[in-house]
């Protein structure tokens, strides 16, 4: 939900001549379509940014805003879908005042830019209630705690808080940039990935070949990377160049991705695990269990875009580690 705070963050610094609201769903009781943690901002002009439902929640916590907008105290509302919704739980959303200084904006792009966690800490109470006492503070990598809105100093007695962490964004780096690259990365950034295209310095493209890619680095397999690949990135080799591939992967064995998927058939595959070995005797084996070729679920993509979602798919499977029927289990063709 990173990318989503993201949004509501530069709506509200973009808008700042507004009075903002924010709702944070901070508790809940039975089952809901989203969990703790998800947030919306309310303007003013009665514009929302983000979604605490699937639709349903979203005209009440605008209705119940208004008298936050009036009179500056922070509420928690309640909504009952057991019989609205048909989701069997009731929702417990913190609604204050939300505003954003240039100070604030610029530590907390910092923090994203630099792909640090940051938590935000909620005090509420489990009921309808309204008081100066309720209110959120973010807590940053060095522990400085910043207030969502002017002296409101957390910790109360007789609070409950509800604590959300808020990881690095999920970077996808696509090493190549040909047509179905162009799939990819427009796929990747509509889920609010952080995409970055690796390509050629022999072929180079531009960020504009690229809708949706937050940077393009013109590499070769010798060249260092320019960013940083984590445990929240996963790397996809797409380069119709076997050797470029081969010389990717292992450099790619000084990082730490998550996910390395790599386009493919089952044959080449076999061919390029078995150069892996003999270029990297000591291969780690946990770096081989990230690597995934060839790349995708097993849906029968043909499509560049339905190779992408595909592609994609597994890389969500396996960053909540949900068991999917992966390509590269099987041994013959994949079509």
């Amino acid at each position: 939900m990173t990318h989503e705070f993201k949004i509501i963050l530069e709506t509200a610094y973009r808008n700042r001549d507004q009075k903002h609201v924010l709702a944070t769903v901070v508790a809940l009781q039975g089952s809901s379509y989203r969990k703790p943690g998800v947030q919306m901002l309310i303007a003013e002009n009665g514009v929302i940014t983000g979604a605490v439902s699937g639709g349903c929640v979203e005209k009440e916590v605008k209705f119940q805003a208004e008298s936050v907008f009036k009179s500056g105290i922070p509420k928690v509302m309640t909504y009952d879908g057991r019989y609205r919704l048909g989701c069997e739980g009731i929702l417990y959303i913190l609604l204050e005042p939300f505003k954003i200084s240039d100070q604030i904006s610029a530590m907390l792009q910092n923090e994203i830019k630099s792909r640090q966690p940051f938590t935000i800490a909620s005090f509420y109470v489990k009921e309808e209630a309204e008081s100066h006492l309720f209110g959120s503070e973010i807590i940053v990598a060095d522990g400085a705690k910043i207030p969502l809105r002017d002296n409101f100093i957390s910790g109360s007695e007789g609070t409950a808080v509800f604590r959300h962490t808020f990881n690095a964004l999920l970077q996808l780096v696509i090493i190549g940039a040909e047509h179905d690259a162009v799939s990819l990365c427009k796929a990747a950034s509509q889920l609010g990935w952080e995409v970055i295209i690796a390509d050629s310095p022999r072929d180079p493209k531009t960020i504009k070949d690229f809708p949706g890619a937050a940077h393009i680095a013109h590499l070769d397999p010798a060249t260092e990377f320019d960013f940083t690949i984590d445990n929240s990135t996963a790397v996809v080799l797409m380069n119709h160049n076997y050797a470029r591939d081969l010389h990717f992967l292992l450099k790619l064995q000084q990082t730490n991705p998550f996910y390395i998927g790599i386009l493919g058939s089952a044959k080449r595959r076999e061919k390029l695990m078995n150069e892996l070995s003999e270029y990297s005797p000591d291969l780690d084996f946990d770096f081989m269990d990230t690597v995934y070729s060839p790349a995708g679920i097993a849906i029968g993509a043909v499509t560049p875009q339905e190779i992408a979602v595909a592609i994609l798919s597994e890389i969500i499977a396996v960053r909540n580690k949900k068991e999917v029927p992966s390509l590269r289990r099987q041994m013959g063709s994949i079509h």
